[in-house]
C-alpha cells in the first residue's frame, strides 16, 4: 500500500477514546501514540505469533512485542496451556499455593546464582525492592544509578533523575547520583566522593553495546571494596542474553538482580533474587531489624507463576536464546544491506545483541532525528511492520525477516530522497514523534 494511501481511521477514533478515559491514551507511556507518527498509531485487536491486527484490520510483523516482554510470540501454545490448566484452579489464596514454591524451584535452577526469590508484577516493584534492601542492610541513603540506562523504575528514586520529575521532592532526587557505563575509574571516584555513602550500585549489565572486558567483575570488586551492594536490571537481559541473564552469560553475580519482561511471555510476572543473606532481610528467619521488601496481592498469581515456569521450560528445551540471536543476526545483515543499497547505510543504523536490536535513525549531520525517525515509521507501517526497535521474538520465520528487509529497503528509498532534499518535512504529513521523556507535552 502506497504511503499516501494508509490512513488508520478506526484506530484514529479508538485513540480518542483511550485519551478520553486514561491520562496519555494508554497505560504505558512508551505505548503512547506520541511515539508514532501524527495518526499512524494503530490500536492493537488482536495477536498470533508474530503477527498483530489492528482494528483497523491490518495486519503487521511485529517487533519488540509487549516492549520485549512477549519473546515467545503472542498466545504460545504451551504458554497459554499452562495458563488455562491454572486458572481453572483458582488463582489466588489466603495461603501460599504449592505453585509458588513450584516456581521458586524453577527460577532458581534457572538462574543458579541466585539462592532466593521474591516474585511481584513488574518491574519497578522489584527494582525499588532492590534498592530498598541495600538501604536497609547498608544502612545508607544514596543510590548509584547507572546513567547510560534510560529506565529503571517508575518510583521516585528514579524518575527524579528524568525530564519528568514534577512531584517528587527535590530532597529525594539529591539521593540519586549517576555513573557512567565502561568507566571503573569514574565509578571509584564516584564512590570514593560519597564514602559510606553509596547504598548500591543498579545497571542493567549490557544494552545497546557489551560490556568492555573484565567490566562487570571490576564493578563486583568495587562494590565489594565500598562496601555497597551491585544489583542487576536483568529486566530486558534475563532469558534474552543467556536463560540465567547477563550474569549468566558474562560469569558475574551481582548481591540482587531482577527479571521481567520475558519471564512471562506477556503475563505480569517479575522477580527479585539474590543471595540468602541479603534475601532473608526481607523475611522472617532473621534476628536483624525486619525490612518491609515485597508483599503484592497479586505478587503470587497463580497463572501468572504457571505462564512463568513454562516459559523457561520452552526456552531451555527449545533454545530460544539462540534462536532470537540468530533472527537477530538475519534482520541485522538484511537492514543494513538494504540500507546501504539505498545509499543510506550511514544514516538508518542497526545496533545491539542481535536478541535485542534497536535502530538509529540519523539526519545528514549524522546526528540522532525525530523527525527521520517518523519518516521511516511511516514507511515501515504502510508496509505492514510495526518496528518501534527491531527486537525480535521466536515467532518471527525467515518470510518474515524477508519481508521486513523488503519494506526497510523500500523506506530507505524514501530517506534517500528526504536526505537529498535536505528536507523530510515533505514526507512527514504531521508532526514527528516525540521522545518518552520530556518536561512538556
Amino acid at each position: 500500500m502506497k504511503d499516501e494511501e494508509f490512513s488508520l481511521p478506526r484506530s484514529r477514533a479508538a485513540n480518542e477514546r483511550l485519551h478520553a478515559m486514561i491520562p496519555g491514551g494508554a497505560h504505558t507511556y512508551a505505548k503512547g501514540d506520541d511515539q508514532y507518527p501524527e495518526h499512524l498509531a494503530p490500536v492493537i485487536s488482536h495477536g498470533q505469533g508474530a503477527h498483530v491486527w489492528d482494528v483497523d484490520g491490518n495486519r503487521y510483523i511485529e517487533y519488540g512485542s509487549g516492549l520485549r516482554s512477549v519473546s515467545l510470540g503472542h498466545a504460545h501454545p504451551r504458554v497459554t496451556e499452562a495458563v488455562r490448566r491454572e486458572i481453572d484452579r483458582g488463582s489466588n489464596f489466603v495461603r501460599p499455593s504449592i505453585v509458588e514454591a513450584d516456581a521458586a524451584e524453577r527460577f532458581l535452577a534457572t538462574v543458579p546464582t541466585a539462592e532466593m526469590v521474591k516474585f511481584a508484577k513488574n518491574g519497578s516493584d522489584a527494582t525499588t525492592a532492590a534498592v530498598r534492601l541495600a538501604r536497609a542492610v547498608t544502612g545508607r541513603q544514596r543510590v548509584a544509578i547507572c546513567g547510560d540506562h534510560p529506565f529503571f523504575s517508575v518510583d521516585d528514586w528514579f524518575i527524579g533523575t528524568t525530564p519528568m520529575s514534577a512531584g517528587i521532592p527535590e530532597s529525594t532526587n539529591a539521593l540519586t547520583v549517576s555513573f557512567p557505563y565502561g568507566d571503573l575509574a569514574a565509578t571509584d571516584d564516584l564512590l570514593t566522593r560519597y564514602r559510606d555513602e553509596v547504598a548500591c550500585l543498579i545497571l542493567e549489565p549490557a544494552s545497546h553495546t557489551e560490556p568492555p572486558p573484565g567490566y562487570l567483575a571490576g564493578l563486583r570488586e568495587l562494590a565489594d571494596r565500598h562496601g555497597c551492594v551491585l544489583v542487576f536490571d536483568e529486566m530486558i537481559t534475563g532469558f534474552r542474553w543467556s536463560e540465567a541473564g547477563a550474569q549468566g552469560l558474562y560469569g558475574v553475580t551481582p548481591d540482587l538482580s531482577t527479571f521481567g519482561k520475558a519471564l512471562g511471555n506477556g503475563f505480569a510476572v517479575s522477580a527479585l533474587a539474590g543471595r540468602r543473606a541479603l534475601m532473608e532481610r526481607g523475611g522472617l528467619r532473621h534476628s536483624d531489624e525486619r525490612v518491609f521488601l515485597l508483599s503484592t496481592t497479586h505478587g503470587a498469581e497463580t497463572h501468572s507463576l504457571a505462564a512463568a515456569m513454562a516459559v523457561q521450560t520452552v526456552y531451555v528445551e527449545e533454545g530460544i536464546t539462540a534462536r532470537l540471536h540468530a533472527l537477530g543476526e538475519r534482520l541485522a545483515a538484511g537492514v543494513r544491506d538494504a540500507a546501504a543499497s539505498m545509499g543510506v547505510g550511514d544514516h538508518v543504523v542497526v545496533r545491539g545483541r542481535a536478541s535485542n536490536l534497536v535502530f538509529g535513525t540519523l539526519d545528514a549531520n549524522g546526528q540522532p532525528s525525530q523527525e527521520y525517525r517518523t519518516l521511516f515509521l511511516r514507511r515501515l507501517l504502510a508496509g505492514g511492520v510495526l518496528a518501534p526497535s527491531f527486537v525480535v521474538s521466536s515467532a518471527l520465520d525467515d518470510a518474515d525477516i524477508d519481508r521486513t528487509v523488503d519494506v526497510v529497503a523500500e523506506a530507505c528509498a524514501v530517506y534517500r530522497k528526504a536526505l537529498d532534499a535536505d528536507d523530510p518535512a515533505p514526507w512527514l504529513a504531521g508532526r514527528p514523534v516525540k521522545p518518552v521523556f520530556r518536561r512538556l507535552v
